[in-house]
Protein backbone atom coordinates (compact mmCIF):
# COMPACT_ATOMS: atom_id res chain seq x y z
CA UNK A 1 0.00 0.00 0.00
CA UNK A 2 1.42 3.33 -1.55
CA UNK A 3 2.08 6.44 1.96
CA UNK A 4 -0.94 8.26 -0.11
CA UNK A 5 -3.01 5.25 0.22
CA UNK A 6 -2.68 4.64 4.00
CA UNK A 7 -3.14 8.21 4.55
CA UNK A 8 -6.55 8.31 2.95
CA UNK A 9 -7.52 5.25 5.17
CA UNK A 10 -7.41 7.59 8.48
CA UNK A 11 -9.65 10.18 6.54
CA UNK A 12 -13.49 10.64 6.87
CA UNK A 13 -15.65 9.79 4.43
CA UNK A 14 -17.77 12.90 2.86
CA UNK A 15 -21.54 12.08 3.65
CA UNK A 16 -23.48 12.91 0.47
CA UNK A 17 -26.64 12.22 -1.63
CA UNK A 18 -26.80 11.37 -5.16
CA UNK A 19 -29.67 11.68 -7.53
CA UNK A 20 -30.84 9.55 -10.44
CA UNK A 21 -33.63 11.76 -12.32
CA UNK A 22 -35.60 10.15 -14.58
CA UNK A 23 -38.10 11.20 -16.99
CA UNK A 24 -41.30 9.69 -18.57
CA UNK A 25 -39.02 7.58 -20.82
CA UNK A 26 -37.35 5.74 -18.03
CA UNK A 27 -34.24 7.77 -19.16
CA UNK A 28 -31.88 9.22 -16.65
CA UNK A 29 -30.80 12.69 -15.90
CA UNK A 30 -26.89 13.19 -16.92
CA UNK A 31 -25.03 16.48 -16.60
CA UNK A 32 -21.13 16.68 -18.37
CA UNK A 33 -19.01 18.17 -15.42
CA UNK A 34 -17.15 21.78 -16.22
CA UNK A 35 -13.22 21.50 -17.06
CA UNK A 36 -12.53 17.36 -17.61
CA UNK A 37 -11.48 16.43 -20.57
CA UNK A 38 -12.30 14.07 -21.68
CA UNK A 39 -15.52 14.10 -21.10
CA UNK A 40 -17.10 12.63 -17.28
CA UNK A 41 -20.69 12.60 -17.09
CA UNK A 42 -22.44 12.29 -14.09
CA UNK A 43 -26.03 12.57 -12.03
CA UNK A 44 -26.45 15.06 -10.16
CA UNK A 45 -25.10 14.30 -6.40
CA UNK A 46 -23.32 16.74 -3.55
CA UNK A 47 -22.45 17.01 -0.07
CA UNK A 48 -25.27 17.63 2.94
CA UNK A 49 -25.32 20.59 5.07
CA UNK A 50 -24.53 20.56 8.90
CA UNK A 51 -28.19 20.07 10.43
CA UNK A 52 -29.94 18.87 6.90
CA UNK A 53 -31.41 15.64 6.27
CA UNK A 54 -30.57 13.44 3.34
CA UNK A 55 -33.87 13.83 1.45
CA UNK A 56 -33.37 18.17 1.95
CA UNK A 57 -30.00 17.86 0.60
CA UNK A 58 -31.15 15.79 -2.40
CA UNK A 59 -33.25 18.00 -3.09
CA UNK A 60 -31.08 21.33 -2.71
CA UNK A 61 -28.24 19.89 -5.05
CA UNK A 62 -30.79 18.83 -7.54
CA UNK A 63 -31.98 22.64 -7.47
CA UNK A 64 -28.46 23.93 -7.30
CA UNK A 65 -27.05 22.11 -10.20
CA UNK A 66 -29.89 21.81 -12.33
CA UNK A 67 -32.95 24.56 -11.35
CA UNK A 68 -34.99 21.36 -11.48
CA UNK A 69 -37.56 21.47 -8.46
CA UNK A 70 -40.62 19.53 -10.33
CA UNK A 71 -39.89 16.07 -9.02
CA UNK A 72 -41.66 13.23 -7.07
CA UNK A 73 -39.16 11.29 -4.81
CA UNK A 74 -40.47 7.60 -5.94
CA UNK A 75 -37.54 6.08 -4.30
CA UNK A 76 -34.25 6.02 -1.90
CA UNK A 77 -31.48 3.54 -1.70
CA UNK A 78 -31.76 0.92 1.14
CA UNK A 79 -27.86 1.85 2.40
CA UNK A 80 -25.20 4.16 1.73
CA UNK A 81 -22.73 3.89 -1.27
CA UNK A 82 -19.49 4.73 -1.01
CA UNK A 83 -16.45 5.20 -3.49
CA UNK A 84 -13.00 6.30 -2.77
CA UNK A 85 -10.96 8.93 -4.30
CA UNK A 86 -7.95 8.18 -6.80
CA UNK A 87 -4.46 8.97 -5.52
CA UNK A 88 -4.69 12.27 -8.14
CA UNK A 89 -7.70 13.55 -6.37
CA UNK A 90 -6.10 12.99 -2.78
CA UNK A 91 -5.12 16.20 -1.93
CA UNK A 92 -7.33 18.28 -4.33
CA UNK A 93 -10.94 17.39 -4.07
CA UNK A 94 -12.70 18.73 -0.81
CA UNK A 95 -9.41 20.12 0.43
CA UNK A 96 -7.79 17.28 1.10
CA UNK A 97 -10.12 15.97 4.42
CA UNK A 98 -11.91 13.72 2.78
CA UNK A 99 -11.30 9.56 1.24
CA UNK A 100 -14.20 9.33 -0.64
CA UNK A 101 -17.64 9.69 -0.46
CA UNK A 102 -20.55 8.19 0.89
CA UNK A 103 -23.86 8.52 -0.11
CA UNK A 104 -27.77 7.88 -0.01
CA UNK A 105 -29.21 7.81 -3.03
CA UNK A 106 -32.69 9.16 -3.90
CA UNK A 107 -35.29 8.23 -7.15
CA UNK A 108 -36.89 11.72 -8.33
CA UNK A 109 -39.69 11.28 -11.28
CA UNK A 110 -39.26 14.75 -13.09
CA UNK A 111 -42.68 16.76 -13.72
CA UNK A 112 -41.58 19.27 -15.56
CA UNK A 113 -40.03 20.18 -19.44
CA UNK A 114 -37.11 20.06 -20.75
CA UNK A 115 -36.83 24.00 -20.67
CA UNK A 116 -37.11 24.31 -17.04
CA UNK A 117 -33.58 22.62 -16.87
CA UNK A 118 -31.31 25.65 -16.05
CA UNK A 119 -27.65 24.38 -15.26
CA UNK A 120 -26.73 28.17 -14.75
CA UNK A 121 -29.24 28.39 -11.74
CA UNK A 122 -26.43 28.51 -9.05
CA UNK A 123 -22.99 29.90 -9.86
CA UNK A 124 -20.51 28.69 -10.71
CA UNK A 125 -22.37 25.93 -12.69
CA UNK A 126 -21.43 22.10 -12.43
CA UNK A 127 -22.26 21.14 -15.57
CA UNK A 128 -21.68 22.62 -19.18
CA UNK A 129 -24.09 20.64 -20.99
CA UNK A 130 -26.82 17.80 -20.00
CA UNK A 131 -28.41 14.78 -21.82
CA UNK A 132 -31.02 11.80 -20.75
CA UNK A 133 -29.24 8.49 -21.15
CA UNK A 134 -30.53 5.31 -20.62
CA UNK A 135 -29.37 3.97 -17.48
CA UNK A 136 -27.48 0.95 -18.27
CA UNK A 137 -25.50 3.28 -20.86
CA UNK A 138 -24.75 6.29 -17.97
CA UNK A 139 -23.40 3.33 -15.54
CA UNK A 140 -20.29 2.89 -18.36
CA UNK A 141 -20.14 6.86 -19.04
CA UNK A 142 -18.91 7.43 -15.39
CA UNK A 143 -15.58 8.33 -14.08
CA UNK A 144 -14.10 4.48 -13.47
CA UNK A 145 -13.95 5.23 -9.84
CA UNK A 146 -18.15 5.65 -9.43
CA UNK A 147 -18.77 2.67 -11.84
CA UNK A 148 -19.52 0.65 -9.14
CA UNK A 149 -21.82 2.79 -6.89
CA UNK A 150 -23.27 3.95 -10.22
CA UNK A 151 -24.00 0.12 -11.55
CA UNK A 152 -25.66 -0.51 -7.99
CA UNK A 153 -27.59 2.75 -7.97
CA UNK A 154 -29.18 1.93 -11.43
CA UNK A 155 -30.00 -1.98 -10.26
CA UNK A 156 -31.70 -0.67 -7.24
CA UNK A 157 -33.93 1.13 -8.58
CA UNK A 158 -34.43 -0.58 -11.94
CA UNK A 159 -37.91 -1.72 -11.19
CA UNK A 160 -38.99 1.92 -10.49
CA UNK A 161 -37.78 2.98 -13.60
CA UNK A 162 -39.45 -0.28 -15.64
CA UNK A 163 -42.69 0.80 -13.80
CA UNK A 164 -42.47 4.37 -15.55
CA UNK A 165 -41.87 2.67 -19.35
CA UNK A 166 -44.18 0.06 -18.74
CA UNK A 167 -47.29 0.12 -21.22
CA UNK A 168 -50.63 0.98 -19.78
CA UNK A 169 -52.70 -2.05 -19.55
CA UNK A 170 -55.53 -2.18 -22.51
CA UNK A 171 -58.84 -1.33 -21.45
CA UNK A 172 -61.51 -4.38 -21.91
CA UNK A 173 -64.58 -2.88 -23.28
CA UNK A 174 -67.54 -4.12 -25.06
CA UNK A 175 -67.64 -4.77 -28.55
CA UNK A 176 -70.04 -2.74 -30.34
CA UNK A 177 -72.36 -4.61 -32.23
Amino acid sequence: MSEDAAQARGRPWRRGVGILLFNGRGEAFAGRRKGFDPPVWQMPQGGIDRGETARAAALRELAEETGVTAVEIVGESAGWRRYELPAALLGRAWGGRYRGQEQKWFAMRFLGSDADIDLDACAPAEFESWRWMDPEVLAAEIAPFKRAVYGSVVAEFAPLLAAVTRPAPQGRGRASA
